[in-house]
């Protein structure tokens, strides 16, 4: 496992509590890919489904994507939103990795943006040798780290499923529930 400290951008903390950090981030997102790769290697939606509903922060993706239409979402629509959206992300994963086989996934430099999230630097490689960067943005949870958001080539697909949900939304006149309905299939 490749990994480097840094401390541009770093929250003020202590260097033995960042060290702490960087480690246990570091350790964390190798987790991450190996449980990916292992989802990859059997290659299906639930495989996939299994290693987002353990490592991502659904609700706060979730969340997100809905942006200016959160407040349309009905209070008893949220366990079903959320199922709908780890279910959208895992077949999402499940159908790029058919096309885009991960060989091996290098962590690297672990850091601090602005608002204290963690991000962790990887680099993968490709069964075809193509190699990419991938990010991932971390934030503690009771448990260590939950997955806020990944970024592939620098495009963040969090932001990606936001615009398509949005759009969905506004396409079906607002409603929510459409797209609540619409993930549930």
């Amino acid at each position: 496992m490749a990994f480097a400290m840094t401390s541009p951008g770093r929250a003020q903390v202590g260097s033995a509590e960042a060290a702490t950090i960087d480690s246990s981030a570091a350790a964390y997102v190798r987790r991450v890919a190996d449980d990916l790769m292992a989802a990859q290697r059997q290659g299906t939606v639930m495989s996939f489904h299994r290693v987002i509903t353990r490592h991502a922060n659904v609700e706060a993706i979730a969340n997100y994507a809905l942006g200016p239409y959160k407040g349309a979402l009905p209070r008893a629509a949220y366990d079903s939103y959320y199922k709908g959206v780890a279910m959208f992300m895992a077949r999402y994963f499940a159908d790029s990795s058919r096309e885009y086989a991960v060989g091996k996934a290098e962590v690297g430099q672990v850091s601090r943006d602005k608002e204290g999230r963690i991000i962790v630097n990887t680099r993968v490689t490709l069964l075809t040798g193509s190699r990419y960067n991938v990010v991932f943005q971390l934030t503690k949870s009771a448990s260590g780290y939950r997955i806020l958001d990944v970024s592939v080539l620098g495009f963040s697909l969090s932001y990606m499923q936001r615009g398509i949900f949005q759009r969905y939304i506004a396409k079906n006149g607002g409603n929510v529930n459409a797209l609540v309905a619409a993930l549930n299939r």
